[in-house]
């Protein structure tokens, strides 16, 4: 008989759950212990087990979003039409979000089933009933609605698309949202000068401007006992670069570095950009096994300009894939134009979503996906080719 469980703290979770997930670092116990120690204070985990029989043979990582304007809304306007704009899309969105993934990184991080054991069909109908039961949780326990239900990520190939019936009959939109930027690193690419070499001459010259100018930054892995002491100082430069987004639904605290940092160990990595043994900047990595997936970053913003830190990070990052053995690294789904000049290419993503007040129409709630997530124009370049 298929059934299902729902787990509220990491620590619960049963010891067959990391060998089902082996493939998708996000959804072991380690990272998400990390996480459920450092999460933003709007957001909570729950998590899905899925049971045939005694067997485990799908899991699914669920997040409680508290959806307020201020959380929503980083950057203030003084056009009256933009500030109606935010009070209307607030008014909308403004509650709880029941999200079927992790809103902190982009992909498809909040599902896997053993395809050999159960039916997708299946999988999908008691991970159905497990938000049901959340909902009815959540309004009890909290006296909070759940108004919107996202199910988050995922690329155009992947087969999730092909199950229509379920998403139809739940009544869940899909959206087209920015895509994934992502460098497939060729077999040819050994050493970081197979992949200069590989620039044409345009990109050439821009690699070596931007390497002159960083001559004075030096870069240095930072370790726990150092994310510790100095949590204050990353968190600033972290803020820095999160308070100039448009539209963000939450905040990172400050010691979440430092924890995932304690759970992941060598496969979090946190690399300091020093001027002057001053901490200017810093970027964070993730191994997930033949993936690397970049993480969260901060910078000095009066120093960008000049050091082009932001390039220079992105040059760092293709260099460790390359030289760690690395099949492809993951640069979600900011700035795509700028990482589409490093070698990064644009994979669509969807995702499916409803919100549970059977009057706010699928149209509106398209209009406010496009808001929130606008899809910009932009120009894709390619360093490679002649």
């Amino acid at each position: 008989m298929i059934h299902y469980k729902i787990y509220r703290k990491v620590s619960e979770l049963p010891k067959e759950w990391n060998a089902l997930c082996s493939k998708d670092i996000f959804l072991k116990t380690d990272f998400l212990k990390g996480l459920e120690s450092s999460l933003p204070a709007n957001i909570s985990g729950y998590y899905i087990g899925i049971f045939k029989g005694e067997n485990l043979v799908g899991i699914a990582v669920v997040q409680r979003a508290q959806m307020y304007a201020d959380d929503i809304f980083r950057k203030s306007s003084s056009s009256a039409l933009i500030q109606f704009a935010k009070h209307l899309v607030s008014k909308i969105v403004k509650g709880n979000a029941l999200v079927v993934g992790n809103l902190m990184h982009t992909g498809q991080h909040g599902i896997y089933y053993n395809e050999n054991e159960i039916p997708q069909n299946d999988y999908l109908g008691q991970l159905e009933k497990a938000l049901d039961d959340l909902i009815v949780e959540i309004r009890v326990k909290f006296n909070k609605k759940v108004r919107i239900i996202v199910f988050k990520d995922y690329f155009e190939d992947d087969n999730i698309h092909e199950n229509r019936a379920f998403f139809e009959s739940n009544n869940l939109y899909k959206a087209q949202v920015q895509p994934n930027m992502i460098l497939t690193i060729p077999d040819t690419w050994n050493k970081t000068e197979d992949y200069i070499s590989a620039f044409n001459k345009k990109y050439l010259r821009r690699y070596r401007t931007a390497r002159k100018k960083s001559i004075h930054l030096n870069y240095k892995e930072l370790d726990t006992e150092y994310l510790k002491d100095n949590s204050k100082a990353i968190f600033r430069l972290y803020e820095t670069v999160s308070d100039n987004a448009r539209v963000n639904s939450f905040k990172l605290q400050e010691q979440h570095f430092f924890q995932l940092k304690v759970q992941l160990k060598d496969d979090f990595k946190v690399i300091g950009v020093f001027l002057n043994k001053e901490l200017v900047g810093f970027y964070t990595l993730i191994l997930n096994n033949k993936t690397l997936e970049t993480y969260f970053l901060g910078y000095n913003k009066g120093l960008q300009p000049q050091y082009q830190m932001y390039l220079n990070m992105l040059f760092n990052m293709v260099s460790f894939g390359i030289e760690n053995g690395f099949k492809r690294i993951v640069y979600a789904r900011t700035a795509m134009e700028i990482k589409s000049s490093i070698g990064a290419k644009p994979q669509t993503m969807y995702i499916y979503l409803k919100h549970t007040n059977n009057f706010i129409a699928n149209t509106v709630l398209k209009c406010i996906v496009k808001y929130m997530n606008p899809m910009r124009k932009w120009e894709e370049r390619r360093p490679f080719d002649n």
